[in-house]
C-alpha cells in the first residue's frame, strides 16, 4: 500500500494559508503552495460549522478518496489544503469530486500524463 502524504502540523497549515494561492467554489476552498520535494501532500479542514463529527469525518473521507484517485494526475511538489464549506454536508461523492476537479483546473495543477501539461 502506498503511503499517504499529508499536511499535519499547524505550522504547515498556517504557511500554506499565508503564502499559498486560494480559489473557492460552492463546496470547497483550495489553497495551493509549491514546495520542495517530489510528493504532493494534502491537508483537509472541516469546521464544526459543517456538522457533527460523523458528518465531518464523512466529508474528510470523501475528499481524501478524491485526492487518492487523482494524485497521479496532479503536479508534483505541492502542498494542498482543502477546506470544506457548510454546503458540502449535503453533497455526495460525485459533487465533491466535481468541485475538487474544478478547483484543480483553476489552480492549473492538473497534468495530462500523456506528456503535455
Amino acid at each position: 500500500m502506498n503511503r499517504f502524504y499529508s499536511v499535519k502540523k499547524n505550522s504547515e497549515f498556517r504557511e500554506v494559508y499565508k503564502k499559498g494561492k486560494s480559489y473557492a467554489n460552492r463546496l470547497l476552498v483550495m489553497y495551493v503552495l509549491p514546495k520542495e520535494g517530489k510528493e504532493t501532500r494534502i491537508g483537509i479542514s472541516v469546521s464544526k460549522k459543517v456538522g457533527n463529527s460523523v458528518v465531518r469525518h464523512h466529508i474528510t473521507r470523501l475528499i481524501r478518496e478524491v485526492f487518492r484517485l487523482r494524485r497521479d494526475s496532479l503536479k508534483e511538489g505541492l502542498s494542498i489544503i482543502v477546506v470544506a464549506r457548510a454546503a458540502a454536508k449535503d453533497s455526495d461523492y460525485r459533487q465533491i469530486e466535481s468541485a475538487f476537479e474544478h478547483l484543480c483546473g483553476l489552480h492549473n495543477i492538473a497534468v495530462n500524463r500523456t506528456g503535455t501539461e
